[in-house]
């Protein structure tokens, strides 16, 4: 099985293009993010590039064989981004490393934030000493110091504050500069400005060296807050990771049939890495161990724990002939397996690829962000120099006394003054103004907008995974919010898909080869259902195996998707199918036998008719039981303001039955609708004509067939079970691992909450620098003398990286709500 998500492509542009994973670091807020999508997207080749912050991936498509990957990366690298292309499985590639390995590079820098903020908090608890110190009128005179507090802040910038000015320079000659920058820039000019003032005491400037070292500690604790949630937020695709099974067990393929008793003893095997396992090979997995890759049981008996991959915690009993997946727990016996799937086309390695390219996939809601980013440090940049300039040349002369007031307050809570006596430092414009200005750079934040979407979506797509909801991006969970329309086909999905045969006459005809008992009638049809593996099929062939009954050889076997099934019997032509089938084939159908079809089709079966060359033999009802959280499932949807439909290619009556004990309106069945046209069926839903205007509905298509891949494709949100086959799984945006009809909800509710999420970040991110940089900008000063200090600047410029992740972790509580 292959998980992949649908694209707008067509298979001739599909087959042009390829797509590369590329580990990037180095990136610090929004303003990274977009630098680096503009430099991947302006490589000649490059079609497109999506870039994750909280990840640090990014996800580039390509035109086929045009770019290098490694010299995509250099050039990356280059311009201040150490990157490395990566493997299948999440290995990086190449012989060396630019970079080290994410997981332990993610290690080392929480190490050195948290050695960074125990500099910082020892810097900041001895001008906390000094400037209580004189307040209170103990004064500490080491502490007191103003050349003492000259070398803290100098210590502070040297060795925590280092890397972040490092930083912001290398973005600033790149011309890509980030938060960093901004900080840098704003510590750098309070030193400069309290270097001169300690220098030159005659200017009469204030000193207020308490000011950059106060700004490093709130950063440097807010940045190790954020990395212990961005950690945490990853935490639940860690332990997705760490499920795939590391080594297996290989044993040697019994050549006879009697020395499969013998599997569990152990002699003979040999220990190989997982991913080396290849497929029809023999493995040996004991109790306690996890199943190394996708099998069928062949020898012994257990139970597996598959609460990884359902979220059940029961147990699931194992015999031979069940399939086990990758990454389930072998709990109570020794048992051999033989490989159906292995290395990246387990079920596990896709589960893994499939939540990590959904964590790369930005919401569309994310667009403005990611707009504003591009060019949120240059306006901060300006928006401080507009500052200076203003408050120098025209508001501190038009609000002299609200700025005299100001200035006096800030000198009565300085640590100290170049006179070491703060009541007599001089006001000056120029102090004022560069004290707001450098308010205005420290206090924005393009790091919340950078972590306002993919961190709710790691969280989402990762907690969603460990329920069984695969949701493959961010772009679905805005779809999902839309919805006002969810379809559903009815075999296999509304229903168990376990048919049974409840009624099986004979046409009463004088032809010879009318079939005058039941039993010659199923024998006739089993024959010809070996043929497919449709429901249906299965159905009579399990009653056929029920009665024990004999069944001849057929072949030339044929089948049409939706409609029936052929094949030649004792040199005989039969088809099995509906009305459709039979008289697309030139068959007519008697009074009798339709009269007979209706009155079963009225309870709810399903008819097969079975034709021998020309003429009707007979019919066979079938009926498929409801699943047992089909109707609360329904219902809830229609809790949540949803329309609901049933989709078949059943007979109306057929589908009305089913639709009564569902509790849908006649109305809401589409029947008689084969594959070819349930795609346009449900493009017809999202065009509905009202009162001539054409209103588009958003449509969810729930189905597990291939049969139901074009409706899944065409819906706006295609929804596939696990359950069913690989190629509805593969054109859905959303695939439930649980057999579970009532995941359909929690899936919306899931993506709903994430989507919710999202927003809420977006609005606390954009809402929090709107308001932040005017108040830092000194817009309340002139009324009510409030000015928001630098150092008040850097905690509130933590406090909103922090609050954004914070709110996605949130997330986590998140329930199905029955």
């Amino acid at each position: 099985m292959q998980i992949v998500s649908k694209t707008n492509l067509s298979p001739e542009a599909a087959s042009t293009t390829e797509k590369i994973t590329l580990d990037v670091a180095g990136m610090k807020c929004a303003g990274c993010v977009r630098a680096v999508e503009r430099h991947l997207t302006q490589y000649p080749g490059v079609k497109s590039a999506c870039v994750n912050l909280a990840t640090e991936v990014a996800v580039v498509e390509l035109e086929a064989g045009a770019v290098d990957a490694d010299a995509l990366a250099k050039q990356l690298t280059t311009a201040g981004f150490p990157t490395q292309p990566r493997k299948l499985g999440g290995k990086v590639a190449g012989e060396t490393q630019l970079i080290q390995d994410p997981v332990q590079r993610q290690q080392q820098e929480m190490q050195a934030v948290k050695q960074q903020f125990v500099i910082a908090v020892v810097l900041l608890v001895f001008s906390f000493i000094g400037h209580f110190g004189s307040i209170s009128g103990h004064v500490i005179p080491v502490l007191h110091n103003i050349w003492f507090h000259c070398g803290l802040a100098t210590v502070a910038l040297l060795f925590p504050g280092r890397p972040i000015l490092v930083d912001g320079w290398v973005g600033l000659r790149h011309n890509a500069p980030n938060m960093n920058t901004l900080v840098g820039l704003g510590t750098l000019t309070a030193y400069t400005a309290s270097l001169v003032a300690l220098l030159f005491p005659q200017l009469g400037w204030e000193c207020f060296f308490d000011e950059p070292v106060m700004m490093l500690g709130f950063i440097l604790l807010g940045r190790t807050l954020e990395k212990r949630a961005r950690t945490r937020a990853a935490a639940a695709f860690k332990e997705l990771l760490a499920l795939q099974p590391q080594m297996a067990r290989l044993i040697a393929k019994p050549s006879t049939t009697e020395a499969t008793s013998s599997l569990s003893s152990g002699a003979g095997v040999v220990e190989i890495p997982a991913e080396l396992v290849r497929v029809g090979e023999w493995l040996q997995v004991l109790p306690g161990e996890k199943i190394p890759v996708d099998a069928e049981v062949v020898d012994g008996q257990t139970t597996v724990d598959e609460s990884m991959l359902t979220g059940e915690a029961v147990p699931v009993t194992k015999q031979p002939g069940d399939l086990v997946t990758a990454g389930t727990l072998n709990q109570s016996g020794a048992i051999a397996v033989q490989a159906t799937r292995v290395g990246s086309d387990t079920t596990l390695a896709q589960i893994v690829a499939l939540v990590e390219a959904a964590q790369t996939r930005k919401a569309p809601v994310q667009k403005l962000a990611d707009i504003v980013a591009g060019y949120f440090t240059y306006g901060v940049l300006t928006a401080s120099l507009l500052t200076f300039v203003f408050w120098y040349f025209f508001g501190t002369h038009i609000w002299h006394h609200a700025v005299m007031a100001y200035a006096m307050q800030i000198s009565d809570h300085s640590l100290f003054s170049t006179s070491h006596t703060p009541h007599l430092t001089i006001y000056t414009p120029v102090l004022v103004s560069l004290k707001l200005a450098i308010a205005v750079m420290v206090v924005a934040c393009p790091c919340a907008l950078g972590l306002a979407t993919p961190t709710a979506i790691l969280v989402g797509t990762a907690i969603g995974a460990e329920r069984g909801l695969l949701i493959k991006g961010g772009d679905i969970l805005e779809k999902v919010h839309q919805l006002d329309t969810v379809v559903f086909d009815k075999t296999g999905t509304l229903t168990t898909g376990r048919a049974v045969v409840t009624d099986c006459l004979p046409c009463q005809a004088e032809e010879e080869n009318a079939f005058r008992t039941p039993v010659a009638l199923l024998q006739l049809a089993a024959a010809v259902e070996r043929g497919t593996i449709h429901p249906l099929a299965t159905a009579i062939q399990q009653e056929a195996q029920r009665q024990e009954l004999s069944i001849p050889d057929a072949t030339d076997f044929h089948t049409e998707p939706g409609l029936g099934v052929s094949a030649v019997v004792d040199g005989t032509l039969v088809l099995l199918g509906n009305c459709d089938w039979l008289q697309w084939h030139g068959i007519s159908i008697s009074e009798t036998a339709q009269k007979q079809a209706q009155e079963l089709a009225a309870d709810g079966k399903t008819i097969v008719f079975v034709a021998v060359g020309d003429t009707v033999a007979g019919l066979i009802a079938v009926q498929d039981t409801l699943r047992p959280d089909a109707k609360a499932t329904i219902d809830k949807l229609h809790q949540m303001g949803l329309r609901v439909m049933l989709l078949s290619g059943d007979t109306q009556d057929a589908a009305n039955a089913t639709a009564k004990q569902l509790g849908l309106a006649t109305a809401d069945v589409m029947a008689g609708v084969p594959p070819a046209k349930k795609a346009a069926a449900i493009q017809e839903l999202q065009l509905q004509e009202t009162k001539g205007r054409t209103r588009h509905s958003i449509v969810a298509m729930v189905g597990d067939g291939i049969n139901d891949a074009p409706a899944l494709s065409q819906a706006d949100v295609g929804i596939a079970l696990h359950s069913g086959t690989d190629v509805a799984m593969e054109t859905a945006e959303i695939v439930l691992m649980r057999d579970n009809l009532s995941d359909v909800v929690a899936s919306i509710q899931l993506s709903r909450a994430t989507l919710s999420k999202i927003r809420q970040n977006l609005f606390w991110a954009f809402g929090y620098n709107t308001l932040g940089i005017p108040l830092a900008a000194g817009v309340l000063l002139p009324s009510f003398g409030f000015v928001l200090n630098p150092s008040g600047a850097a905690a509130l410029m933590a406090f909103s990286s922090v609050s954004v992740v914070t709110n996605s972790l949130l997330l986590r509580r998140f329930a199905y709500r029955s």
